[in-house]
């Protein structure tokens, strides 16, 4: 009994991350319904993940360290309130700057969630259990990319795009009671206790951390973000969803893998999944107008990707010990700056070499984090338990 998880409690943060997720990606498979509602071009439109993603990077650092003293609870509370109050007004709005506003403090809303999902899951349980904590809280986000989006969007589809708006802010609703029920309340650091950013940022092992982030993500998104012209060479320009559905379930099973490897493996399982990641990339090279070859790949892609947000948080915070909730404010601006990042890259690729030219640059930005990862051996991705080094 003494062994067993607040599952309740870890839930209700997966939640928080799966209405993260959703209310990120919902525009971007409702652009024509948005364009046409709020009277504007379809690329003005997309401006709308553009924003919610630049509220992130930019409020998750110095709102983490401003809401450092308070009790975690409240600020939880806080940035669930967030989605609420922001979705509403997007679902309401006819004005296209006052809904780019509110996707803007959305982002925010967002910035300050992430930030405290990761730490929060670990200080409901003891060290041995932490890894696995941090796999439940994190489960939210393989289903909100394999399931919840396509839903999101056939909903909005069927419904107009507003009331996919205000399913989002219904759930939240639903959340806040949730976490009053559920989620226990704990203390913010006291003002002795709270390290500066760059004191954290300085700290052994917390740059490489960030630095394979960084390369990771990179590679990630550049793929992502442009799979559907990617998944077009080989025919399957109609089949999207089935593609990404199959990315989404693998990334499922591999959060459920690592949740089981992560307290003795940590260091292994990352790289592994680089190596794997670079594996399949470079075999796009050769086999990317294969039809039967883009599903295997993208299967072992999802294996690959689905347990990234738990193993690199877990390496982060354990690597930045007291200054945890700060360090991994900064993931939140290294993984949301990687998301543009690969937006940005991927569009320079594709429209100067087209999307064959995406496995090359995918194997060498792996190569690079599956590096900076193997050099961190003694700060960063320690060998071994994460129990020996506490």
């Amino acid at each position: 009994m003494a062994d067993r998880l607040p599952l309740a409690a870890l839930l209700a943060l997966a939640m928080t991350g799966f209405i993260c997720i959703i209310t990120e990606t919902l525009p971007a498979g409702l652009l024509p319904q948005m364009a046409a509602g709020l009277q504007v071009s379809t690329s003005l439109a997309g401006q709308a993940v553009t924003a919610y993603a630049l509220g992130s990077v930019l409020a998750a650092i110095p709102l983490t360290i401003a809401t450092q003293g308070w009790r975690r609870r409240n600020v939880l509370l806080l940035s669930i309130a967030g989605f609420f109050v922001f979705n509403s007004i997007t679902a309401l709005s006819s004005n296209y700057w006052l809904t780019l506003a509110a996707r803007f403090l959305a982002g925010v809303s967002a910035g300050l969630a992430w930030s405290l999902l990761a730490g929060y899951a670990r200080r409901m349980v003891p060290a041995r259990q932490q890894g696995r904590a941090l796999a439940v809280a994190m489960v939210g986000t393989p289903i909100a990319l394999s399931l919840g989006v396509p839903l999101g969007t056939l909903l909005g589809t069927a419904m107009g795009w507003r009331s996919a708006f205000v399913i989002m802010s219904a759930l939240t609703l639903v959340l806040i009671g949730w976490v009053l029920a559920k989620v226990l309340d704990y203390p913010g650091q006291a003002s002795h206790e709270r390290l500066p950013l760059l004191k954290v940022l300085n700290t052994a092992g917390v740059r490489p951390v960030l630095g394979v982030v960084i390369a990771w993500m990179l590679a990630h998104n550049i793929l992502y973000t442009y799979v559907s012209p990617f998944v077009a060479q080989a025919g399957l320009a109609a089949h999207v969803d089935l593609v990404l559905l199959i990315f989404g379930l693998a990334a499922l099973v591999a959060i459920l893998l690592v949740g089981r490897l992560v307290e003795h493996h940590l260091r292994a399982s990352v790289l592994t999944s680089l190596a794997v990641f670079a594996v399949v990339s470079l075999l796009f090279v050769w086999f990317e107008h294969m039809p039967a070859a883009i599903y295997v790949g993208v299967a072992v892609w999802g294996l690959t990707f689905g347990g990234a947000a738990t193993l690199l948080q877990t390496a982060l915070a354990d690597t930045a010990g007291d200054g945890a909730d700060v360090a991994l404010s900064m993931n939140v601006t290294a993984w949301n700056g990687a998301i543009a990042g690969g937006g940005l890259v991927g569009g320079v690729l594709l429209d100067g070499w087209g999307a064959s030219s995406f496995p090359p640059v995918l194997v060498g930005l792996l190569a690079i984090g599956f590096v900076i990862a193997w050099f961190a051996r003694t700060h960063g991705f320690k060998p071994g338990s994460r129990h020996a080094h506490f």
